[in-house]
């Protein structure tokens, strides 16, 4: 909705209606900055996660949302095994949600087992709620690993019930939550990272920081050598009749339209100079309207090959 009204001083203003339940949504950068970091947290997860189970698996990233902390405790399947993690250098926490379908097949397979599906929903006894805790353990330090965030130290604390979570985070607060899927001998699941505002932002300023800063495409070219950068100098050059003599006499009487006679024959030539060094001797010529010098031998003592 957009409105025209006038203030007192008779100037048009234009109010528009405000949608508070868009503020504070990532933006388009920010959203593929987070995608971009945690396909590179997925990939590396796979990788320690079928050295710690044993089994092949995979990890994809989902999804990336964000909703207000009572809408994301509302969409929260009964039995979610949610973990959350404290930081002495940031003071939110970071909460660790995980399907209960698949928690059975990782505990199954910590004890030994082939990592079948549960025969049917039920609670984790005490046993296996300390085994699927070094499990979460390992997905959040992977998860430390790609947020490069210093001094983080993640705590795992202890279960906790979804009703509770407002707890860990501000009544008002938007949550982010990073979804992955993942697979284990056949058995489908997820799990999701989830965060306030508060550690989202310090996780997109850092992310900012490990990217490279953009450069000047100059600064891109090799530096040229310094004898690269004398060859691109500019010198004056002269073709001239060196090492002749005129008396005062005849430069005094110089006059507009006079010949001075430079009493040196024809034939003999004149030379090619650069920054006063001689290099070749030269004849005048002309090449089309243009005045020229015709270059003949080259200069025997010249230094410029030396210099």
């Amino acid at each position: 909705m957009q409105t025209s009204t006038q203030n007192a001083n008779g100037k048009q203003r234009t109010i528009y209606s405000c949608n508070f339940r868009s503020a504070g949504r990532l933006s388009n950068e920010n959203a593929r900055s987070l995608t971009s970091i945690h396909e590179s947290f997925a990939r590396h997860l796979s990788i320690a996660l079928d050295a710690y189970l044993g089994t092949s698996l995979e990890v994809k990233l989902g999804s990336l949302e964000q909703t207000a902390i009572k809408e994301h405790i509302a969409s929260i399947p009964s039995l979610t095994y949610i973990v959350p993690f404290s930081s002495s250098s940031v003071s939110c926490a970071m909460i660790l949600e995980c399907d209960i379908n698949l928690v059975f097949p990782m505990v199954d397979l910590l004890l030994g087992g082939v990592g079948g599906p549960n025969s049917g929903v039920r609670e984790l006894s005490e046993i296996e709620e300390e085994i699927m805790q070094d499990a979460v353990t390992l997905i959040v330090r992977q998860a430390e690993n790609a947020w490069h965030l210093p001094n983080l130290g993640l705590a795992a604390g202890r279960r906790i019930k979804s009703s509770v979570m407002q707890q860990y985070c501000p009544p008002n607060e938007r949550l982010a939550s990073v979804k992955f899927e993942i697979d284990i001998g056949g058995n489908a699941g997820w799990f999701q990272l989830v965060f306030p505002t508060t550690f989202l932002n310090v996780l997109l300023q850092q992310i900012k920081q490990d990217q490279p800063q953009k450069r000047g495409s100059v600064r891109f070219f090799p530096r040229p050598s310094i004898r690269e950068r004398m060859l691109d100098c500019d010198v004056d050059l002269a073709a001239e009749v060196p090492n002749l003599r005129v008396s005062v006499k005849d430069l005094i009487a110089l006059q507009p339209g006079s010949v001075l006679k430079l009493r040196a024959p024809v034939r003999t030539p004149g030379m090619l100079t650069a920054g006063g060094q001689a290099m070749f001797e030269a004849a005048p010529v002309r090449n089309g309207s243009q005045k020229a010098a015709q270059l003949g031998r080259r200069i025997s003592n010249t230094n410029w090959e030396r210099m």
